[in-house]
Parts: structure tokens; sequence; C-alpha cells
């Protein structure tokens, strides 16, 4: 069990420092977005390669923060239901969802995601779209996000299953910690603040 809880506080710290830097994405996304309909609205000028960049980073961001979700324990839960239970019946219901919802679907969606992207990288699909772009580094998203999502499932099914056995504390409390959007907003500021300075 002390190599499985390595393991999971591995997944948990690559999750975190991964959810802290994909809303960086979110951001890039809605600038390119503000842009594209201000060059639009004034120039009459538009490219479907903004359009698509745009959803490309969406994607991504949504896909990659999967596991970084439900690390933070985001995800939809059913609590009328949920808080109803005690704790373990709580801790029974998420390790039975993690072993035999979470990880069938992703194993499922890895099964079918995985020659799909190698497909499009392959042929070098392109957007139909007049000056999109190329189609694989999205499809890459669907992989990647889903492989770090099962992986986060292990992890949080690894601790649920260490705290029926005492060996950890409830992994179902919420860590008081600074919000993905409150983290940015004081990169941002620190960013400013080291450009007046320089």
């Amino acid at each position: 069990m002390n190599f499985l809880l390595r393991f999971s506080r591995a997944v948990d710290w690559l999750n975190a420092q991964i959810g802290k830097y994909v809303i960086w994405l979110i951001l890039a996304s809605t600038v390119i977005s503000g842009v594209n309909a201000v060059v639009r609205k004034v120039f009459n000028v538009s490219s479907n390669a903004y359009l698509e960049v745009q959803w490309y980073l969406f994607a991504a961001s949504f896909l990659i923060a999967a596991g970084y979700t439900l690390l933070n324990q985001e995800h939809v839960k059913i609590d009328v239901i949920l808080s109803r239970l005690s704790k373990r019946g709580q801790i029974w219901v998420d390790i039975i969802g993690f072993t035999f919802f979470l990880t069938p679907v992703c194993l499922a969606i890895l099964w079918y995601g995985i020659p799909f992207f190698m497909q499009g990288y392959r042929s070098g699909e392109m957007s139909n779209n007049a000056g999109g772009l190329i189609r694989w580094p999205v499809y890459a998203m669907i992989p990647l996000g889903f492989t770090l999502l099962m992986l986060q499932g292990w992890s949080e099914l690894i601790k649920r299953i260490a705290f029926l056995q005492g060996r950890i504390d409830d992994p179902t409390q919420k860590r008081e910690e600074k919000t993905a959007e409150e983290e940015l907003a004081e990169s941002i500021r620190r960013l400013a603040e080291s450009n007046t300075k320089g």
C-alpha cells in the first residue's frame, strides 16, 4: 500500500501542476476571441484559423484539466443522495464509481481515441474550412486528457481504500487552497509588478 500511496501522491502532484498552467489556455482563448471580434468588426477581416484555435485551446483546457478537476472534487456529484449516506457509504460509492464506471469509460475512450489521433497525425488531416488548422494537435488532447483523468481516478481510488484501512485522513475533505482563477490573477499581478520595476 505504501507504493500505491506514493503513486497516488505523484499523480496528484502531476495533475496539480497541470491545473496551475491550463488556466492560461482559457485566458489565451478569451484574448484571441476578443481580438478576433474587434478585428472583424473594425476591419471586416477574419480568419478561420483564429476561430479554430479558440476551440482548440478551450478543448485542450477542458480535457487536460479533467484530472485536476477530479483532484479538487469539483466534478458533479448527486449530493442529495450522497449526503444521506455515512462517510463509509460515501467512500464506497466513490470506490464503486472509480472502479466500475470511470476506469472502463476512460479505457474505452482511449481504445478509440488513440487510433483516431494516430490516423489524424499520419494523414496530416486539415480542417475543411478555408485557412483552417491541422487537426491532430486537438485530437491528441483526447488520449492525453483521459489518461490524466484515469490516473487521477486511480489515485482517488487508492486514497479511498487507504482511508478505509485507517492509513490516511479523509481524502474527501476539501483543502483550503487558492482557486485556479485566484492563482492566475496573482500571477498576472506579479508579472505586472515585475514589469513596472524593470
